[in-house]
């Protein structure tokens, strides 16, 4: 019998139901928020109710993203709205800086699809500050398979 997982510390702050999260990431500018901290705890632990999405160009992603996050092309594609999936979509915003809002636009426009969404604050600077690894290329990796600590945060 597998190991109990932990409780989500991502989710421990739940994202806004599917459909108020369009509105709720207009009326905030940075929506609502988890660390990368948390995000790499999570998937550390192969929590599977959160999908961390690099909303950067695809050149960017191969460049360098969180271990763990999936290209996303929301910003060259249209998606559609979820089934039925109740996962929030944890992003990783590549650039982060307030006159770069390219993954905060991403977000929104998952979030008026209907998904769920959360910013990682920071993005992938503050992901790299904290220590957290990178991966390369077009594999995302695994948090589960880095052999990582936690960082004591």
């Amino acid at each position: 019998m597998p190991a109990p997982r932990p409780p989500s510390l991502v989710l421990s702050t739940p994202a806004p139901r599917r459909e108020d999260s369009a509105a709720f990431m207009v009326a905030c500018q940075t929506g609502p928020t988890t660390t990368p901290t948390d995000v790499a705890t999570d998937l550390r632990a192969g929590l599977t109710e959160i999908v961390v999405l690099d909303t950067r160009s695809p050149d960017l992603y191969r460049a360098g993203t969180s271990l763990g996050a999936s290209a996303s092309r929301i910003r060259t594609s249209q998606p559609t709205a979820p089934r039925s999936s109740t996962r929030p979509v944890s992003r990783s915003a590549g650039q982060w800086h307030r006159l770069q809002p390219g993954s905060t636009h991403g977000a929104h426009k998952l979030a008026r699809l209907g998904f769920r969404v959360k910013e990682m604050l920071g993005g992938l600077e503050f992901w790299r500050q904290e220590g957290w690894p990178i991966a390369r290329g077009d594999d995302p990796g695994s948090m589960r398979d880095s052999g990582v600590v936690a960082c004591g945060c």
